[in-house]
Formats: structure tokens, sequence, C-alpha cells
């Protein structure tokens, strides 16, 4: 026979896990929070009346399948989490609420050969002027979740060698940030990121196995397997942009020849195209002149996404996910670049491997990568915090 204690124990950790699935999915229905949580649906009802009636969560009517149900998410006003995003030329913050709402968001450009406590600077005044401009509690800030475009070593926390920006290897992004806001900052790099945001508000949304291919002034991947983010003992896992295509190609930032990343970052496109265009195109502008026709433009296009392919059937031979999800400005091309990476997948994949996936656009644009940081700050977040109603500054990830 169980004793009380061991009751009220089995209790909280009843309410956490339902906690749990709430905060990371942003809303469940009591039928979806039973098969999440492997809870009998009297035992969810009774919790999520606790919870109602205790504050943290939020029940409105819904339709599910047809039928009236009753759609549970966490109180709007139950902790505030921060998403901060450093790309090659801009920072983008936005700032949601525990039932996964955006209240705030806003971008501005970056200096690339900003130093990295100028631009660190930048991220806390963008994010000081958005709690202001929107009101919010600041001691209910529960999290920032913290995006860089490069590798970081998973034990240390530091900024790998292959980082975009200039002068940034070897920061501690986390750190840095922890300082100057006061609250825990979780960090990883881009690519994860946008594939952390598109599994949960975008293309990725009911896959457990994905992988994100952003195509940028670099080339990178993010990895989900089995529903979470796969990092690799050193945080490098996913740096697809170096996989090689051709031992005597041209020679790559990272040191070796024929790297992915050679034959479609826009750094190494773009000088295809200059004497046919000028000096001024970007590859938001090669996106839309092959949209609009142009002969150049649609047949550097279709070459990148040949190449881009045959990386991603790297990567259906060795993961085989179900899913595969093109971010960055390329992926505004759509078919025009879908369509070439479908062949070479088709071409080079292992048939099995090749039948079973899709290949899509991302839903979020250029947002992916700040909306999954939101959610980075929501998954690490403790679900006792919660319970317990003290959403006080955790210890941050890296030190």
């Amino acid at each position: 026979m169980e004793t009380p204690g061991s009751q009220s124990s089995l209790h909280r950790a009843n309410l956490e896990r339902v906690v749990r699935a709430v905060r990371l999915a942003g809303s469940l229905t009591q039928a979806e929070i039973a098969r999440t949580t492997g809870l009998s649906a009297a035992t969810v009802s009774n919790i999520v009346r606790e919870l109602k009636d205790g504050g943290t969560v939020e029940v409105t009517p819904t339709s599910a399948g047809g039928r009236r149900a009753r759609a549970v998410s966490l109180s709007g006003d139950a902790g505030i989490v921060i998403g901060v995003d450093f790309g090659h030329t801009h920072l983008r913050v936005a700032i949601g609420n525990l039932a996964h709402q955006v209240l705030a968001e806003e971008a501005e450009p970056l200096d690339v050969d900003a130093s990295s406590a100028q631009g660190f600077d930048r991220a806390e005044q963008l994010v000081t002027r958005l709690i202001e401009a929107t009101g919010v509690d600041r001691t209910k800030v529960a999290g920032v979740g913290l995006g860089v475009p490069g590798p970081i070593d998973v034990e240390s926390g530091t900024l790998g060698s292959t980082a975009i920006l200039p002068g940034w290897t070897g920061t501690k992004p986390a750190a840095e940030m922890q300082d100057r806001l006061g609250v825990a900052v979780h960090v990883d790099n881009d690519a994860n990121l946008g594939a952390l945001g598109e599994l949960v508000w975008g293309s990725g949304r009911g896959v457990r196995d994905l992988a994100y291919i952003k195509v940028s002034s670099g080339v990178g991947a993010g990895l989900v397997i089995d529903g979470k983010i796969y990092r690799g003992p050193g945080g490098t896992a996913g740096e697809i942009g170096h996989i090689t295509l051709d031992e005597s190609g041209p020679v790559c930032r990272c040191g070796n020849r024929g790297c992915l990343e050679t034959f479609a970052a826009a750094r190494y496109v773009l000088p295809l195209l200059q004497s046919s265009h000028g000096t001024d195109l970007t590859m938001e502008g090669v996106v839309r002149l092959a949209r609009d026709g142009d002969p150049g433009c649609r047949r550097v296009i279709a070459d990148v996404g040949r190449h881009i392919g045959s990386g991603v059937a790297n990567l259906c031979n060795l993961l085989n996910p179900s899913r595969v999800v093109l971010g960055g400005d390329l992926a505004e091309a759509g078919e025009l670049v879908l369509g070439p990476i479908r062949e070479s997948v088709g071409r080079y994949a292992i048939p099995s491997a090749a039948r079973q996936l899709s290949v899509l656009p991302g839903a979020l644009g250029g947002r992916a990568e700040v909306l999954g940081a939101l959610a980075l700050a929501l998954s690490e977040m403790g679900d006792s915090t919660l319970l317990d109603g003290t959403l006080s500054a955790a210890t941050p990830v890296f030190t």
C-alpha cells in the first residue's frame, strides 16, 4: 500500500507531467493530454481543474475532429520568455508568454564587423525596449533563448571556430547575455533553433524526425530526432555545409575543399552572377529575379538545389528523417529550388529513405530562428517553478 507521502509525490509528478505537455505544445485538449502523458482521462480532468483553479492554466472551448472539446494552455500571465537571434547581418528579438503567444517582435541591422560586446549590448538594449513597450513585468521573465550563427560547444558554451560572425569565435554568448539580463539564458546555433521553430510552429508540426536546412551566408542543418534536437557531444551535429562534394573544388572557409557550402552559400553563389547582373545582387534579389523568369538566376538556383539535394541524400541515408524543411532566403524560390533538391535526393538516396521523405519550404521565413529561441526558452523551463509560482532567475546553462 502506498503511503500518503508517496501519493503526494505521485500527484506532484502528474501535475508536472501535464504542465510540461501543455508547455511544449502550447495548447492541447484534455484527450490529447491523456494520450501524451499516459494518464487516464479522469486523472487529467481532475488535474486540469486544479491547475485552472490555481491560475496556472486557462481552459477555452474548441472543436477537435468535429466534436466539442476544451483547449488547455498555460496562463498568459504565468510567465514571459524572450528569444534573441543573432544573424550574419541582423539582430532579432521576440517576447512571448507561456501560452505560445508572441507579444512583441523587432529586428534591426547588425554590423557584421562589430565586436561581440557591441552585439550583446545591442541585444540588451532591444530586449529592454521591447519589455518597456509591451509593459510586461520584468520579474516574470522565466528565461531567454539565444541563437548564434555557429556551433556551440555543449560543455563550455563557447562559440566554435566556424562561426559566421568574425571576431566572435571563442566567446560565451549565454554567459555574456546572462550577465546583462540577469536571467537564465540558453544558447544554441541558429540552424537548431530554426528546426525547433518549424517543429513547434511551422512546417515541422506533427513529425518526430526532421532536418531543417538553412541556406544563407553559410549552410547548416538543425536535426530533430525523436522530437528532440540532436547536437552531438561537441555541439557540431548538423554542419551539413561542410560535407565534401568535390575534393578538387573551391577552398572553403573551414580550410577544406569542395564543401557543400562552397556550392550553395550566398558568399560563393553571388559572384557567379556578378559579370551579368552586377555586384549589388543579394540572394533575396536572385530569388526574386528567378521567380520573374530570369534565366541566369534560374540556372544558378537549380544548380544550388541539386547540390543541396546531394547533401540531403547523405542525411537521408544516415538518419532517415521523415521531413526536410528548407529555410533561409533560398526557401522563397519555392519549386525552383525544391524540385532540384528532390531530384538529387531521388538519385542519390536509398530508395526506401527517399520514398518516405517530404521536402517542404519553411513556413516561418526569417522568423524561424527567433521563434525557435522562444521555444528553447520554453523547453528549458522547470515545471516545478510554474507550479510553485516562482519565476526568479535560474542557474545559467553555461558559466
